[in-house]
């Protein structure tokens, strides 16, 4: 069944097709949010520390897994801009992350502080809102067309 599905979406969905790359990188997130949101939880209530700090760590730990997982694939189809460049090509990813962890932190501050929602609940709220952005950016940025044939 599970082999099944499988073969469908991945008919459905080239690996070269931006919805092809989109659900793996939705896959990809969701293995990097696991390991996000488990730090997250482990520092917030088994070490006890702030929640901006806790959601750093795991943040920091999501970008690692998720710049791997995006390299052997989620772009594998993609010509990467700066693939002979590796140390920039990941500094440019890290900097789309960056940016990421700020719209986190930020919207988790919003949510947390501003509005007197639950940790956990903003935490998922944000994760959401900046998978799209990492996406997008990282796409547009860095896995740009086609591979040649």
């Amino acid at each position: 069944m599970v082999s099944a599905v499988v073969t469908s979406l991945r008919n459905r969905f080239p690996r070269g097709s931006l919805a092809g790359q989109f659900l793996r990188y939705l896959v990809t997130g969701g293995l990097a949010f696991v390991v996000d949101f488990g730090l997250f939880a482990l520092c917030l209530y088994a070490f006890g520390w702030h929640y901006l700090l806790a959601n750093l760590v795991g943040l920091v730990a999501g970008l690692v897994l998720n710049y791997v997982m995006s390299i052997v694939w989620v772009f594998t189809a993609c010509r990467r801009t700066l693939e002979k460049q590796k140390t920039v090509e990941f500094f440019l990813f890290t900097l789309v992350g960056i940016a990421g962890v700020g719209i986190n932190e930020s919207l988790m501050c919003l949510m947390v502080d501003g509005l007197s929602l639950n940790e956990m609940l903003s935490k998922m709220v944000a994760a959401v809102l900046v998978l799209m952005w990492n996406f997008g950016a990282r796409k547009l940025m860095l896995f740009r067309g086609k591979k040649p044939a």
